[in-house]
């Protein structure tokens, strides 16, 4: 079908890039982040407009933070931009000319790992993001699935623990209080308070105070042993490895991917998760188990995902 656009919305910027069938980037085009609703997308089709410069375009997709219909085309509700109910196919489409999809950016980042990275070979997987939050994809029988109103693999807000920690989504003991970044760095905190002789390297790179930890700090601490450092992974991995198991008892997919920004950890985050997966596994020691594996893209998954994804017909034809 030829090239299109990936635009992959951040907090500080939005990206646009040309992508081939292939996957290859050809170019990009990025503009601030915009603090006004109508601001940013008027933002999206700057970038847009950018990136497509000396190129034939096809399509542009569109990878938002929120709740997308199935007809992806209006985002129902985005946490961190006041859209609701927001029409954004037919504002952007109107801006910039072209055919425009707009999916979920957990759902653009998994098919780009599916067709473009980690996921080659596999029919059907399973990919979460850790990063500030918890997201995700599911991509069975080499089809993205999105649900019937296009809202499905929302895993961060799977109730993990009934009366638990409150949630931003307004829910309480939601999967991501448990395993994200903002996870990690509560977790870190509270035994570096409790245990500061256990702490001296991360305390000292935060500071000298537990309030002063950031998720940097644990990384870097960690590799140097620090024993709280190391202990809070492994408390994010067992939480992180739980959810899978769960989802493993819905799915059955031959593999995990493991994105975002915890993912660039390696093997101090994977191989916990990977144990603490197969420990809560049902009937684990019997059955065949699905690969964990790291996720190859980075912060591009989402940009060559969505530009995929406006190659592929409509989903609910």
């Amino acid at each position: 079908m030829g090239l299109t656009i990936g635009v992959d919305i951040g907090g500080t910027k939005i990206a646009a890039g040309v992508v081939d069938e292939e996957g290859n980037i050809l170019s990009t085009h990025k503009v601030p982040t915009p603090t006004t609703p109508q601001a940013i997308v008027d933002a999206i089709a700057a970038a847009v407009e950018g990136a497509r410069a000396g190129h034939d375009i096809v399509g542009v997709g569109i990878g938002a933070a929120g709740y997308v219909n199935r007809q992806r085309s209006t985002v129902y509700f985005a946490p961190n931009i006041d859209w609701r109910q927001e029409p954004l196919k037919a504002e952007v489409e109107a801006r910039v000319g072209l055919p425009v999809v707009v999916e979920n950016d957990a759902n653009a980042a998994a098919w780009g790992e599916y067709k473009f990275g980690a996921g080659k070979g596999h029919r059907n997987v399973i990919c979460i993001t850790l990063g500030t939050g918890l997201g995700g994809g599911i991509i069975i029988g080499n089809k993205l699935r999105r649900g019937h109103f296009g809202v499905a693999a929302e895993f961060g807000h799977i109730r993990m623990v009934p009366d638990g920690l409150l949630c931003g989504c307004g829910s309480q003991g939601c999967w991501e209080q448990y395993a994200s970044g903002r996870a990690l760095v509560r977790y870190a905190k509270q035994r570096a308070n409790a245990t500061p002789e256990n702490a001296e390297i991360l305390l000292a790179l935060g500071n000298g105070t537990p309030d002063g930890i950031e998720g940097k700090h644990i990384s870097v601490a960690a590799r140097q042993g620090d024993l709280v450092a190391v202990d809070s992974y492994r408390e994010l991995a067992r939480w992180a490895g739980a959810g899978l198991a769960d989802l493993a008892s819905l799915f059955d997919p031959s593999a995990f991917i493991v994105g975002g920004g915890l993912s660039d950890e390696g093997e101090l985050v994977l191989d916990p998760i990977r144990k603490s997966y197969k420990r809560w596994l049902v009937g684990g020691n019997w059955r065949p188990v699905a690969d964990v594996i790291v996720a190859q893209l980075g912060n591009k998954a989402g940009l060559v995902g969505a530009a995929d994804l406006a190659r592929e017909p409509d989903p609910i034809m």
